[in-house]
């Protein structure tokens, strides 16, 4: 059993550091190819890789599922999520945009209560307004260096958190290849939709780096850089296959607060490959949003919710 836990908890690890890297190719990228290029090319690449995940743990016929609707539903949801969260890169050190989107599971807690009628116990309550304090530490409201693309991590949080609420909902019958090549399916339509309303319309241009990394027309890009955004198809496959991985062969009140080990890789991937050193806000902040996970984790009532 302690076997089973430790490889638990090395493959969960191993896959928040591989899903990391995601994130530091896609902040080096935004500066010069839009983001429904990159987000397209990404589904490209792994349409394949999913489609064989899904042949070895459902069967390809399980991609017509009965939950056809709501799998759509919950994907689109993801669609905003992940636009969102990455639109904030171009504006935000990467410690600060993923900090904030650590967010998720005070936004889980506090939307399972008007939405599933779930109860949740002084611990949780009092992390959520801890782990929000963090986030107020953060934006350092008043000291006149708030950007606003912050609050495009937060929706990015806020919507993932639905998500994983809808994804409860919808039961265990679907398995997690089959979601993540919904997911799939939904980015690329989605991305494409946007590029093609975009160009019609003839948007270009935008001051803010956030928006303009969403407007900016597609160009064809180098070599390297097409084999970076290309890779980012890989990695989130094989990020999947981890973290799933991870759930399936360790309890998830064993493994979930490992989680967290992405706020390591954030600032160590935003000093070497930016130059970024973070604000002592952001550190301060980020602790304190960390430590309101972990005391929420602990809870009698998080750990008995929660499956495996």
């Amino acid at each position: 059993m302690q076997n089973r836990a430790a490889m638990g908890i090395f493959y969960l690890c191993l896959g928040v550091l591989v899903f990391s890297l995601q994130d530091a190719i896609i902040k080096a990228v935004s500066g010069d190819y839009p983001l429904t290029q990159v987000v397209a090319t990404r589904c490209i690449v792994s349409t394949p890789i999913l489609l064989i995940m899904v042949h070895f743990e459902a069967g390809i016929p399980a991609i017509f599922s009965r939950d056809f609707l709501p799998l759509v539903g919950r994907a689109f949801l993801l669609l905003l999520a992940y636009t969102s969260y990455y639109m904030a890169f171009p504006a935000l050190p990467l410690a600060d945009a993923v900090a904030l989107y650590f967010t998720v599971p005070l936004f889980a807690m506090a939307l399972a209560v008007p939405l599933l009628g779930e109860s949740i116990g002084w611990r949780r309550i009092s992390a959520v307004i801890i782990g929000f304090g963090g986030v107020i530490v953060m934006l350092r409201p008043g000291a006149g260096l708030f950007e606003p693309a912050a609050l495009l991590s937060l929706f990015s949080a806020a919507t993932y958190a639905l998500s994983m609420l809808m994804a409860r909902k919808l039961g265990t019958e679907t398995t997690a290849s089959v979601m993540a090549f919904y997911q799939n399916g939904v980015y690329l339509v989605g991305a494409m939709a946007i590029a093609g309303v975009l160009a019609a319309t003839g948007v270009q241009h935008a001051s803010h780096p956030s928006l303009n990394f969403l407007v900016r027309p597609w160009v064809w890009p180098s070599t390297t850089d097409f084999l970076l955004i290309a890779s980012c198809g890989v990695i989130a496959a094989v990020g999947m296959m981890l973290l799933t991985h991870a759930y399936r062969i360790a309890k998830a009140s064993v493994v979930t607060s490992f989680e967290y080990t992405g706020m390591l890789w954030a600032p160590l991937w935003g000093f070497l490959f930016f130059g970024e050193v973070p604000y002592l806000t952001t550190i301060a902040g980020a602790g304190l949003i960390i430590a309101a996970g972990l005391f929420a984790l602990s809870s009698p009532s998080a750990r008995e919710n929660r499956p495996g």
